[in-house]
C-alpha cells in the first residue's frame, strides 16, 4: 500500500516530524529551566517519547520482512530484485517469536491510514498538553525565579552573541606598580607612547572601513542560533551594522593617591573608598525619619544626564537612553534641556548652567522619597554627545556639584572634541568655523580652537584640563569614529597625534593637556576603574553622495541616529551600566 492509497502524504510526514522535534525542544528548554532554578519539575522524570513505530505497534500494525521488501521497493522506486538475499537479510532482523520486522521509521509510514494518522497526531497532542500543564504548575508557583532566571539566560546570551561585533584591539592591565616609568613618571608616557604606535600614517577612515567589512564577511560565515529570538535590524542586514574596536585598560584600585603637577586628587582630599557611595550630608538630612511604626527601606537612586551637542536637542540621545533603560529599568534619566538654543555661549555659563539643573533634578528626587522607602545611596552617570562632553566637564567645575562628585559612576563621551578642535584633518569644516566665528562670534567656537585668549595655556580648553572632572568616575568609556570629520580623531580618543609632534609652536601645549587629561583617568583611583576607547565603524554606503557625507558630518549624526552600537557596548560591559 503506497502513501498515496493509506493518506500519509508528505505533508503530514513533515508536520509530524516537526512537531515531534518541537516536543523535545520543549522538554529540554523546561528541564533546563527547572535545574536552572535546583528545583524538579513533577511529571516530567520518565516522560514516554512518541514516535511513529510506538504508534503503529499500539495500533497493532506489525512490520514483516515482505511487507518491508515492498514499501522499500515503492519508497526508491525500484524493481524488486535479489529476493533470496533480500529475504536472508530480513530474516536476521526479524522477531522470530511473532513474525514482526523492526525496520526504519519511513517503513511504518506505508501501513498508517488517514485514520490512523489521526491517532497518531491526537497521542502526541495529548502528550505536548500534559508537558505544557507540568509547566504552567511550575510557573504559577516560582513564577519569579523563573522570571530572573531566563532574564539572566537572555542577557547572557546576548552578551555572547552581540559580543562578535566587537573587536578587542588592545587589552591593558594597570595598577600601582607601574605608576612611573623612566621617561615621564607618569602613565602618560606610556598611553602616549601606545597611542602613537597605534596612528598610522594612512587614512584611518579607510583603514577602519576595510578592517570592519572583512569583520563583517566573517560574521556572516558564522552559525547563528535559529532557536533564538533575533534582532531582524541586525542580522537582517548584517553589511549595515556597525563594528566597534575597544581598547580596553583596567586602572586597578591604589593604595595612595598618585599626584604630579596637579592638586589633589578630591576637593576634600583623597576619597574614603567605604565613603563612595555615601550621600551628602545635605541629602541625607533631607531623608524622612525612621519611626517606630515601620522601618525604612533604603535603596539606590541610580541617575542618568544626557546631554546634546551644538545646536542640538534634549531629546537627540533618546534612542541611548532607551538603550540604557533596557539594561538597567530602574534608572532615572534627565534629558538636559537648559542649554537648548545657547549652545553658543560660553562654556563657563552652559556649565554653570547643567550643575543647577542637574542638582535640582537630584533634590527632587531625594526629596520626593517618603513613606517606606528612601534614598540611602546613589550613582551619577553622564552621557553627552558633541559639545556636550565639555558642558559636562565644565558643570563638573561648579560649586552646586561638589556634592555629588564622589557618586559619579560612569561617564560616556560620545565623539566630544576633549582636546578641542586643533589639528583637524578636515579642512572644509575648519573653514566653515572660521567663517561662523566672524559672523556669528560664538564664544565656545572661540575657545574650542583657542582663539579666546592669545596665550593658549591662557584659553579655557586648557584650564578645564587642569581642573579635576574625570578621576571621580569609575568608569570612563570614549567613542569616537575615524568617519566622523566634525570632531578631530584624536581630540575624540583623548590620544596623541603625529602633528602634535612636529608642532613647536603649539605642540607642547597639547600634549600637557593631553597629559592633565590622562593623568585623571589613571591616577588615584579608589575602585577598580573601567577605560574604554571604542571606534564605530558605520556603514555610510548609502550616503556616500550626501552634503552630510561630503563635509564629514554622517559619522558624527549617525551616532544619534542608530542605537546598535550601545546596544552593542552595553550588553558587552553590563556592569557599566547597571
Amino acid at each position: 500500500m503506497s502513501s498515496a492509497e493509506s493518506g500519509v502524504d508528505a505533508k503530514d510526514i513533515a508536520l509530524w516530524k516537526a512537531l515531534c522535534a518541537s516536543r523535545n525542544i520543549l522538554i529540554n528548554e523546561i528541564q533546563s529551566i527547572g535545574r536552572g532554578n535546583n528545583r524538579r519539575i513533577d511529571g516530567l522524570e520518565n516522560i514516554e517519547e512518541i514516535t511513529i513505530k510506538s504508534i503503529a505497534r499500539k495500533l497493532g500494525k506489525r512490520l514483516t520482512p515482505e511487507t518491508n521488501d515492498i514499501g522499500n521497493n515503492e519508497l526508491l522506486g525500484k524493481e524488486k530484485s535479489g529476493s533470496e538475499e533480500s529475504t536472508q537479510v530480513s530474516t536476521e532482523g526479524s522477531e522470530q517469536d511473532t513474525g514482526s520486522f523492526d525496520g526504519d521509521e519511513e517503513d511504518y509510514w506505508q501501513m498508517l491510514s488517514k485514520t490512523d494518522m489521526a491517532e497518531a497526531f491526537r497521542a502526541l497532542g495529548n502528550q505536548l498538553s500534559y508537558i505544557w500543564s507540568s509547566f504552567l504548575r511550575f510557573h504559577r508557583e516560582y513564577n519569579i525565579e523563573v522570571f530572573e532566571y531566563l532574564r539572566c539566560l537572555w542577557a547572557e546570551d546576548r552578551s555572547t552573541e552581540w559580543s562578535m561585533w566587537l573587536v578587542h584591539s588592545l587589552e591593558l592591565q594597570h595598577n600601582e606598580t607601574s605608576n612611573e616609568d623612566s621617561e615621564g613618571g607618569t602613565h602618560y608616557m606610556h598611553f602616549a607612547k601606545e597611542s602613537l604606535m597605534r596612528t598610522s600614517n594612512e587614512d584611518p577612515a579607510l583603514t577602519a572601513a576595510s578592517s570592519a567589512d572583512l569583520h563583517r564577511k566573517s560574521i556572516e560565515q558564522m552559525k547563528i542560533n535559529s532557536r533564538s529570538l533575533q534582532d531582524l535590524q541586525i542580522f537582517g542586514s548584517l553589511s549595515q551594522v556597525p563594528v566597534i574596536y575597544v581598547e580596553r585598560h583596567m586602572i586597578q584600585c591604589q593604595k595612595s593617591c598618585f599626584v604630579e603637577d596637579v592638586a589633589s586628587l578630591s576637593l576634600n582630599g583623597p576619597l574614603d573608598k567605604t565613603k563612595a557611595t555615601i550621600m551628602p550630608n545635605a541629602a541625607i538630612n533631607s531623608l524622612p525619619p525612621k519611626t517606630s511604626n515601620h522601618v525604612l527601606v533604603r535603596r539606590a537612586l541610580r541617575v542618568v544626564v544626557f546631554v546634546h551637542g551644538f545646536q542640538g536637542h534634549h531629546l537627540d540621545l533618546r534612542l541611548v537612553r532607551n538603550q540604557w533603560l533596557l539594561i538597567d529599568p530602574g534608572a532615572e534619566c534627565l534629558m538636559s534641556r537648559i542649554n537648548e538654543d545657547k549652545t553658543t555661549g560660553d562654556f563657563r555659563e552652559l556649565g554653570q548652567r547643567l550643575a543647577e539643573e542637574v542638582s535640582s533634578f537630584l533634590n527632587i528626587k531625594i526629596s520626593s522619597a517618603s513613606g517606606r522607602t528612601a534614598y540611602g545611596s546613589f550613582r551619577l552617570s553622564f552621557v553627552g554627545h558633541s559639545i556636550g562632553n565639555v558642558i559636562i566637564r565644565s558643570a563638573l567645575t561648579d560649586a552646586a556639584m561638589k556634592p555629588y562628585l564622589k557618586n559619579l559612576y560612569t561617564y560616556m563621551s560620545i565623539s566630544g572634541p576633549h582636546l578641542g578642535y586643533l589639528y583637524s584633518s578636515n579642512t572644509l569644516f575648519s573653514s566653515g568655523l572660521w567663517l561662523f566665528k566672524k559672523l556669528k562670534g560664538s564664544p565656545c567656537m572661540h575657545q574650542l580652537t583657542f582663539t579666546d585668549d592669545t596665550d593658549i595655556q591662557s584659553c579655557y580648553l586648557f584650564k578645564l584640563s587642569q581642573e579635576k572632572t574625570l578621576e571621580y568616575f569609575q568608569n570612563i568609556i570614549l567613542l569616537s569614529s575615524p568617519q566622523d570629520r566634525y570632531v578631530p580623531y584624536h581630540s575624540a580618543r583623548i590620544q596623541l597625534c603625529h602633528a602634535a609632534t612636529r608642532d613647536y609652536k603649539k605642540g607642547p601645549a597639547y600634549r600637557a593637556m593631553l597629559k592633565n587629561c590622562l593623568n585623571q583617568i589613571v591616577s588615584a583611583a579608589t575602585t577598580d576603574r573601567l577605560f574604554l576607547r571604542c571606534d564605530v565603524n558605520f556603514d555610510t554606503s548609502s550616503q556616500a553622495r550626501t552634503l552630510n557625507n561630503f563635509i564629514g558630518r554622517t559619522a558624527h549624526i549617525e551616532f544619534l541616529e542608530t542605537c546598535t552600537y550601545a546596544r552593542f557596548l552595553m550588553w558587552s560591559f553590563p556592569k557599566a551600566f547597571s
